[in-house]
């Protein structure tokens, strides 16, 4: 099973601890462009796809949002693009609620998915697996694992569709999307999204933009946001000519739920 996500934020989104949501407005918008390059991918490979949206760009680009809607299924990616770590959990349960709110005025359709910025829920947090729940999420996309599974925390459950990776050594290494694809050849993408049973793959449309500013940014912040970058637009096509993705809601409809994994989430004060 392949399941293709898009994460939707702006480029300089993902630096908030270099930028300030107030200084987004000064920034040169990008988002609108590079959306329609992941458009025109999709459609010339005649592929589905789940597009999580970032609160702020939906207040600032309701446009946009409408028409991802009108093509593709919406989850959401938070307001504000923070790590989950950096709230407390009333301050998760606005930033949430924000968010699907604003997404469903806008769309006229109700959201059930969401994607915590940088899959930052651990066992620390698990608190969020509850607010999600409240707010009427069904498919959580936040957490690292190989396979589909069942979140359980203080009486409620959550079907979980983690971002799935490859070990080695001692370390869990994803592949299957954002600066990791950028950095590995494709030949190695390949063989181990042909090898893995369930692959979880996401992208930004910043990944395929490779005129995008970077002010202020550390060398190394730079290599991370440009690695590979030139020739990403490629090397994402040729993963949707190579096999064949289904979004969210084409997944849940395939997984036998009752058959997965449940993993308990002990409370953490």
């Amino acid at each position: 099973m392949k399941i293709l996500t898009i994460d939707v934020e702006e480029w300089f989104q993902g630096f908030e601890d270099i930028y300030s949501n107030g200084q987004y407005r000064n920034f040169e918008m990008r988002i609108y462009d590079n959306v329609e390059r992941i458009f025109r991918l999709l459609e010339s490979t005649n592929t589905k796809a789940t597009f999580f949206v970032v609160g702020w760009i939906a207040k600032e680009y309701p446009d946009l949002v409408r028409r991802i809607s009108e093509r593709y299924e919406i989850g959401s990616h938070s307001f504000s693009h923070r790590q989950v770590s950096s709230y407390n959990k009333d301050e998760f349960r606005n930033d949430v609620s924000s968010s699907i709110n604003l997404l469903e005025d806008i769309t006229s359709k109700g959201v059930k998915y969401f994607r915590a910025p940088g899959f930052s829920i651990t066992k620390n947090q698990a608190w969020a697996f509850e607010v999600l729940v409240e707010n009427g999420i069904e498919i959580d996309c936040s957490f690292k694992g190989n396979c589909p599974s069942v979140i359980s925390y203080n009486g409620i459950e959550l079907k979980e569709m983690p971002i799935n990776y490859y070990s080695l050594f001692w370390r869990k290494m994803i592949f299957s999307g954002g600066g990791y694809f950028r950095l590995y050849p494709y030949s190695m993408i390949k063989y181990l999204v042909e090898n893995s049973d369930y692959c979880m793959s996401y992208f930004h449309p910043r990944d395929i933009d490779k005129e995008q500013p970077m002010k202020n940014i550390s060398l190394n912040r730079k290599f991370r946001s440009n690695v590979g970058i030139n020739k990403a637009e490629n090397k994402i096509e040729n993963l949707l000519n190579d096999f064949k993705f289904i979004d969210i809601q084409e997944a849940d409809n395939l997984i036998d739920w009752n058959s997965c994994s449940k993993i308990f989430m002990k409370q953490m004060f």
